[in-house]
């Protein structure tokens, strides 16, 4: 570990020097290099060090700081360069100890400052390079959202988004410049003519209405939310399936014959660190799957197109896999011969062929075998009757 970090990463808002603590004024003055982007550094008076713009991309200047180990470096960042920031983009490049951090407030605790929303219960999400989908679980009336946007056009991006998704009655609250002499809030509807004079840097804070569907927080989510060819397991059935899998906090699933993608998606829903992947043989429903994905705001799925018993090899280990399609003796063979200890495994099966299969293979490696029979009331002439769906054999075990 370094005895004295060579990088200082300063936090610096709107106010410019106005609003730097003493430590980070400090840093600037001894530093002998100062880099960050072109409208960080023309807030800073004159300083001794050499100023050094950053490019864009911001990925693109990452390998010419990293040449200036040794020497005293200040990088300027927005507010808190470890909320929504660049802090955490350097940090995955740096050791321990190579930095320290002398944040600023963040443009997100402005924003809810000046709209006197408690940010401990405002949802904040940063969308300068991420897709607006991304809002999808959390839009529903009366919901309070604040969103970094790249610039005046991604706000009229934003707004027409929203309407698509019903949600075009939601005011748009456009936080121009927080904190400097340029700053400026205006309400406008999102269904309503966006400003053409927007400034950068730019907060959207969002007070949702609209009759949009809302995704509801427990497992087994309206089929309707999920595009398919009818290869989809069904709501009542994915509900079960998926509190059988019991996905926790930072875990990864394997999802086999993903079909439309609705166990993987619902199991990425059910926390924000958890991921998937998901194998589909069939070209088309592949490409639905990441479809659905993005619709529904859930970007940690891999999805692998071809045969599972070719593809398992690729990704990562899980620590849960669910079988939906496919199944054969030789892929649970392939399966127990690559799966370390602790696996939750779930495999549904519809015909009969599938039903044996899951039968021998509980009698030889236990976990618990159901049946779940379903059936909805259907028209029968004049009067209503029980239609049965197939049976469903599930079988649950760990490995």
């Amino acid at each position: 570990m370094a005895e004295t970090p060579w990088l200082t990463i300063v936090g610096l808002g709107e106010d410019g020097p106005d609003g730097l603590p003493p430590a980070s004024r400090r840093a600037l003055e001894k530093a002998e290099i100062v880099t960050g982007a072109a409208r960080h550094l023309d807030l800073l008076p004159e300083v001794a060090a050499k100023a050094r713009p950053w490019p864009v991309p911001f990925a693109d200047g990452i390998d010419a700081l990293l040449q200036l180990r040794g020497r005293d470096v200040v990088m300027l960042a927005s507010g808190d360069p470890f909320w929504f920031g660049a802090g955490s983009v350097l940090a995955r490049h740096l050791k321990r100890g190579e930095w320290r951090a002398l944040p600023a407030p963040s443009s997100l605790s402005l924003a809810a400052a000046a709209l006197g929303w408690p940010l401990e219960q405002t949802p904040c999400f940063g969308l300068h390079a991420a897709p607006f989908s991304r809002l999808r679980p959390a839009l529903h009336p009366g919901a309070r959202l604040l969103a970094t946007v790249r610039d005046g056009a991604a706000v009229a991006r934003l707004a027409h988004w929203l309407e698509a998704q019903g949600f075009g009655e939601s005011g748009l609250y456009v936080l121009e410049a927080l904190g400097g002499p340029r700053q400026r809030i205006r309400l406008i509807p999102a269904d309503g003519p966006i400003p053409t004079n927007i400034a950068h840097p730019v907060i959207v804070g969002i007070e949702v209405a609209g009759q949009g569907a809302v995704v509801p927080l427990a497992s087994g989510r309206p089929d309707t939310l999920f595009d398919h060819d009818g290869q989809i397991t069904k709501r009542p059935i994915r509900a079960m399936t998926l509190s059988t899998l019991a996905p926790c906090p930072g875990e990864h699933l394997w999802d086999i014959g993903g079909g439309s993608g609705s166990i993987a998606i619902e199991w990425l829903l059910a926390h924000p660190s958890t991921t998937a992947c998901a194998f589909e043989i069939n070209p088309a429903r592949a490409a639905r799957i990441e479809e659905n994905a993005h619709s529904l705001g859930v970007d940690r799925l891999e999805v692998l197109e071809g045969d599972a018993l070719t593809r398992i090899g690729d990704p990562d280990l899980p620590d849960a896999v669910f079988i939906g399609g496919g199944i054969s003796g030789a892929l649970l063979a392939e399966l127990w011969d690559m799966l370390p200890e602790g696996v939750r495994v779930v495999a549904n099966a519809v015909t009969l062929e599938g039903e044996s299969l899951l039968t021998e293979w509980q009698g030889m490696k236990g976990g618990e075998l159901m049946r779940i029979e379903l059936a909805t009331a259907q028209p029968l002439g004049r009067k209503r009757g029980w239609k049965a769906s197939y049976p469903v054999v599930q079988w649950s075990v760990v490995t």
